[in-house]
């Protein structure tokens, strides 16, 4: 049952890491309408690559700020 115990763990592996590049992709798309409305209502009007630029930061700092542990903040100790 070891092999097989293995073999499941590494299919649902396999399935949770495409699952969140799909969300990041979408999180992604998200981001480009949201920074290209945003920067329509200012009067501005960048071009692709400067939305696609901060599109991307800011996903990746959403990604990285939902990775992060907020235990901290709770006022728990382990």
């Amino acid at each position: 049952m070891g092999v097989l115990d293995s073999f499941g763990a590494l299919v649902s592996s396999i399935v949770a890491s495409i699952v969140l590049l799909v969300f990041a992709i979408v999180s992604f798309f998200i981001t480009v309408f949201i920074v290209e409305a945003g920067a329509g209502l200012a009067g501005y009007s960048p071009s692709g690559d400067f939305v696609a630029l901060s599109a991307a930061i800011l996903a990746a700092a959403a990604i990285v700020g939902g990775a992060s542990p907020l235990t901290s903040l709770g006022g728990e100790v382990e």
